[in-house]
């Protein structure tokens, strides 16, 4: 669970190298793609550019290399050559990447063209209760805290937060002990020590929280076909604070 200074040196490597990718899709995604080209150029561009390992990729048995969720789908959604993206979508791009034995995860919302003021703060209000979890990391402050933290900025701006999926603790495996809840009280839970790196990665839905798993054994959908959320980082717990391994620079 918790990293040295050599291992979570070669995880700030993997998080550096994985908001390259992020840095290579903002200019890559837009209208007209299919979620099957973005897998392709994902791939292509972790083998080939930067020498790495795209570690979803037969994770679990998934056939891809990243995740493709669209508008109602909350996560997990699977790229196809069919599914084209539109005006007006909002598409989350969850990406695992491993380089020198250590994985980094992080996910990021992209906007298509012109998207309705809704779907517009829905991604925006995602992203700010992103970051009010990890602003509480730091040493000795409990999982609790960060859960609340996320929760009560969700609802104060009138959305649910899902609880079925998590955050997690991260390294050599994808998925390591803590989880991460994306709700919680705040004094509970597990402490925090340096060395910790694990992924924050809340997911809103503008209607209820309530999902439901389509047959692919994949993809998850809210209940109620509302509009879905999620932005994720992977942060390692600092001496006196945090460090978010994933940060593109112009983030």
């Amino acid at each position: 669970m918790i990293k040295t200074p050599q291992q979570l040196a070669l995880m700030r490597e993997s998080g550096r190298l994985l908001a390259q990718v992020f840095s290579m899709l903002d200019g890559f995604v837009a209208a007209g793609r299919s979620t099957l080209e973005l897998d392709s150029a994902v791939e292509t561009f972790i083998r080939q550019e930067l020498q790495a390992r795209p570690a979803s990729l037969g994770q679990y048995d998934y056939p891809f290399s990243i995740n493709t969720s669209i508008n109602e789908v909350v996560c997990h959604g699977m790229p196809s050559a069919k599914q084209i993206l539109k005006d007006g979508d909002i598409i989350n791009i969850d990406i695992t990447l491993e380089k020198g034995g250590f994985i980094a995860d992080s996910s990021k919302m992209y906007m298509i063209g012109t998207v309705t003021p809704k779907a517009r703060r829905l991604v925006e209000m995602t992203f700010e209760a992103m970051w009010a979890g990890i602003r509480q990391v730091k040493p000795g402050a409990r999982l609790g805290d960060i859960g609340y933290a996320i929760q009560h900025h969700a609802q104060a701006n009138g959305y649910s937060v899902v609880r079925e999926y998590c955050g997690h603790g991260i390294g050599r495996e994808m998925h390591e002990e803590p989880q991460i809840l994306h709700f919680g009280r705040p004094g509970t839970g597990l402490a925090l020590r340096e060395g910790m790196v694990f992924t924050i990665e809340p997911m809103l839905n503008q209607g209820s929280a309530k999902v439901r798993s389509l047959k692919d054994g994949w993809t998850v959908v809210t209940k109620d076909n509302s509009l879905s959320a999620q932005w994720e980082h992977t942060v390692a717990v600092t001496a006196d604070g945090f460090e978010v391994l994933t940060l593109q620079p112009t983030a």
